[in-house]
């Protein structure tokens, strides 16, 4: 199975990754170096192939022969292959590369003519907005892989996840729900709730009497939005345990990003600040309580930039930090 971009795309693949492990003998999962780690914590993946696709990432490599060359000798020996793509990306390049190492049969979405790359050519109606993780799962079905008795198709981790008490304390112990994560980060600024606007939200949500762990990548972000009345764990988490701290928690605050679709793969509810720049009946939260906020009319609806293309970034600098601790206090009810 493949897919090449973040880890969020990843983690919405879990579902059909599921439905194919039910009848293969081993799923070997393609990830771009972004979702790599997400990929390794999919249930039903056995092994994990690392390719920076150039037609993928928005900040592509180079066509490498030698690079092609490598990923087509890895490659070899497997049989079958589930091209799994978002609306705006094409299968065929990957298509491609697997005929080249000799895979039998190829499955994947295209609106375009494939030739002999496909053998299950599936065509959608893109102008339909279906969940990710669905639209995933429909490519696994017309494969002739489908979920399991008993699977309910919401995203999931392997498990046992990792202790987290070294990093909490006592937050991780024996109740769980007692605090609330915010994840200021996003991968595209465009997504990205103002970081003065996180830093008010996280005094108010301590005023309010909540317990605030604030996570990420990027330290100066989330120790500036942690301040002095959060726990900072900004560079401190691995994706697994990251995942274990979200588990933990009431509620996660987060943009439209990979630990969002995290939080959902471990059953927690989300308070979702999302720019519609794409649309969020594909890329919400799945299947666990979520509470939208941010203008979904807003002038950047379904643009899918990466920078905001409207001065002030008004569909989410206009959301408040009373807004935030209102939405957190109704999904901790």
């Amino acid at each position: 199975m493949a897919r090449l971009d973040d880890a969020g795309d990843v983690l919405l693949a879990g579902p059909a990754v599921r439905a194919v492990r039910a009848l293969a003998a081993e799923v070997v999962f393609l990830a771009g170096p972004n979702g790599r780690a997400a990929a390794e914590l999919l249930p039903g993946v056995d092994r994990v192939i690392e390719w920076h696709a150039p037609w993928i990432d928005h900040t592509p490599p180079p066509v490498s022969r030698n690079d092609v060359a490598a990923l087509v000798g890895r490659l070899r020996g497997v049989d079958e292959a589930v091209v799994l793509t978002s609306f705006h990306q094409s299968a065929l390049p990957l298509a491609l590369l697997l005929r080249l190492a000799g895979v039998r049969r190829i499955t994947a979405i295209s609106n375009d003519y494939p030739g002999s790359l496909l053998d299950v050519r599936h065509v959608v109606d893109e102008s339909l907005d279906v969940p990710e993780a669905e639209r995933m799962l429909t490519v696994a079905a017309a494969a002739g892989f489908v979920l399991p008795a008993g699977d309910d198709g919401r995203l999931a981790v392997q498990r046992p996840l990792p202790d987290i008490s070294g990093l909490l304390g006592n937050s991780s112990g024996a109740d769980r729900r007692t605090y609330v994560v915010v994840h200021p980060g996003t991968s595209a600024p465009a997504r990205t709730w103002p970081a003065g606007l996180h830093r008010q939200a996280v005094r108010e949500l301590a005023e309010d009497g909540h317990q605030v762990v604030v996570t990420g990548t990027e330290r100066d972000l989330t120790a500036h939005v942690a301040g002095d009345v959060a726990i900072d764990l900004g560079g401190r988490t691995t994706l697994a345990e990251l995942a274990a701290v979200i588990e933990h928690a009431g509620v996660l605050v987060a943009g439209n990003t990979g630990p969002a679709h995290l939080a959902a793969a471990v059953g927690t509810p989300v308070v979702s600040l999302f720019a519609p720049v794409v649309p969020a009946a594909r890329w919400a939260p799945y299947g666990v309580p979520t509470v939208l906020l941010g203008d979904q009319q807003a002038p950047c609806r379904g643009s899918r930039a990466r920078a905001c293309p409207v001065p002030g970034h008004p569909c989410l600098s206009q959301v408040t930090g009373e807004q935030v601790v209102k939405a957190v206090r109704e999904l901790t009810q």
